[in-house]
């Protein structure tokens, strides 16, 4: 496989281990690895930098249309800059997560990060691409597509233990966050005709990158 271009489109709600799941597969495949959700953070970073509300649109687009990302695909060490300017860190944060939605919700802000999600993906050959529209809309055509999935409680527990924050108020975030995607009008969150359904609730991070690993090599050898 080392020498296929190949493409693993990894979506789900959040809290379902994509992230984590998503950077190891990338290194048991010697592949790339893209956190598109990451790159609408780093968007809704500066917009809350500029002091706009994320509500605004027009002013929300001004911004994504100014500012240059760019986004390291090294699933060892991924990294994301806005204008120069390294935002790995403060994007995690609670101010950037609660704004995330609506500034991705945008239909502008999409289409021009979609572009650039394609872009990155041609050019890396080999990638693990995670989000909640990766086969559906930025990538249609990937080799293996997975929705990852656990259950309201175990995503809730996941994020909770991974922020240190309230069970209770990380789960109700989750689910205000999952309606807010899945029913936006641009690139909802929602499962591929064609994906892999895997409920991860009682299965280990080792285990479910096994288990993609021996579906992306059935798929590799079609």
């Amino acid at each position: 496989m080392s020498e296929q271009r190949c493409v693993v489109a990894v979506d789900g709600p959040s809290g379902s281990g994509k992230s984590t799941v998503s950077r190891r597969l990338a290194v048991a495949l010697g592949a790339r690895y893209l956190d598109t959700g990451a790159m609408y953070r780093a968007v809704t970073w500066a917009v809350l930098r500029d002091g706009i509300d994320p509500a605004d649109a027009d002013a929300v687009t001004k911004v994504a249309d100014s500012v240059l990302l760019s986004v390291g695909t090294d699933p060892e060490a991924p990294h994301i800059s806005v204008d120069g300017t390294p935002v790995d860190g403060p994007i995690r944060g609670s101010e950037v997560t609660a704004a995330v939605s609506p500034v991705a919700a945008v239909p502008a802000v999409r289409a021009k990060l979609v572009a650039q999600q394609r872009e990155i993906i041609v050019a890396a050959g080999r990638i693990v691409v995670e989000g909640r529209d990766i086969g559906t809309v930025v990538a249609p055509d990937a080799d293996l597509k997975v929705y990852l999935t656990a259950s309201e409680a175990e995503r809730g527990r996941r994020r909770s233990a991974e922020t240190a924050t309230d069970l209770a108020a990380t789960v109700a975030d989750l689910a205000r966050r999952d309606k807010f995607d899945s029913s936006r009008k641009a690139d909802p969150l929602r499962q591929a005709d064609d994906a892999v359904v895997l409920d991860s609730t009682d299965m280990g991070i080792d285990e479910v990158v096994a288990y993609l690993t021996t579906l992306v090599d059935g798929a590799t050898r079609r």
